[in-house]
């Protein structure tokens, strides 16, 4: 058990957004639980924090497309820490087809990772967040859910315009049990991963063409703005989605 803040991760280890946040919120404070799909990056970004920080964090292995699982990760966080403070629902999948020949698979694949997975950990953190009258969650949605364009692909972009809807209709539910829910719409944040699903020609001149500081973002850029709408700094903030693209997707 722990009197320190405590913030649920998904897809938090790895090079990209979620290990950033899990490195803010550290930073901040928090007792990070960080999951993810890969149980060796899992477990040695535990390792790392640990290092950093000179106290343990608790890692959990997790697929949020099964449902037993993510119930299973959640009573291990509350068992271990006693409650979840944060939730930052970061688990993400794509693969670029055009609807005339996208696979059913893909469609569904993205959907269950992108949208139902960020539903599953809602239905079994708010529960605990309702019984304790506070919390606060960020949804990691894409600027890809405004956008007519054809770089994303038709079930990324469906599966993120849900998330969304999502946290829209969940912050109107919970605010009044102290809850807030935001999400955060990422335009190109730069890791390593994303050149295996865009084409070379994605990447090239777009922080001359596209960016309007100069530069493709950073997955810290997301994660300072996630460690904001997690903190008391934003408690009159709910139910928004905050683009973060250098200009690229600007949305009102």
């Amino acid at each position: 058990m722990t009197d320190r803040p405590v913030a649920f991760i998904t897809a938090g280890a790895g090079a990209g957004i979620g290990a950033a946040v899990s490195r803010r919120l550290a930073g901040d404070g928090y007792d990070v639980v960080v999951t993810d799909a890969h149980e060796r990056r899992c477990g040695e970004m535990a390792d790392n924090l640990a290092a950093d920080h000179g106290r343990p964090f608790l890692s959990i292995p997790l697929d949020v497309t099964d449902r037993d699982a993510v119930a299973d990760a959640v009573g291990t966080a509350l068992g271990h820490h006693g409650h979840i403070d944060a939730l930052v629902n970061n688990a993400g999948w794509s693969k670029i087809e055009p609807v005339a020949e996208m696979s059913f698979e893909t469609w569904q694949r993205c959907l269950d990772v992108d949208l139902t997975g960020t539903f599953t950990c809602l239905r079994q953190v708010l529960p605990h967040m309702i019984e304790r009258g506070s919390g606060a969650v960020v949804n990691i949605a894409s600027i890809a859910a405004w956008e007519t364009t054809d770089e994303h692909g038709a079930a990324y972009s469906a599966a993120k315009a849900g998330v969304m809807a999502l946290t829209r209709v969940a912050a109107a539910e919970n605010g009044r049990h102290g809850i807030r829910v935001n999400a955060i719409a990422p335009g190109l944040i730069y890791n390593d991963f994303l050149r295996r699903i865009y084409p070379d020609e994605f990447f090239d001149g777009y922080a001359q063409s596209r960016s309007l500081v100069g530069r493709v973002g950073r997955p810290e850029d997301v994660a300072d703005l996630a460690a904001f709408l997690l903190s008391d700094r934003a408690g009159y903030i709910t139910g928004e989605v905050y683009g973060v693209s250098g200009g690229a997707g600007p949305h009102a």
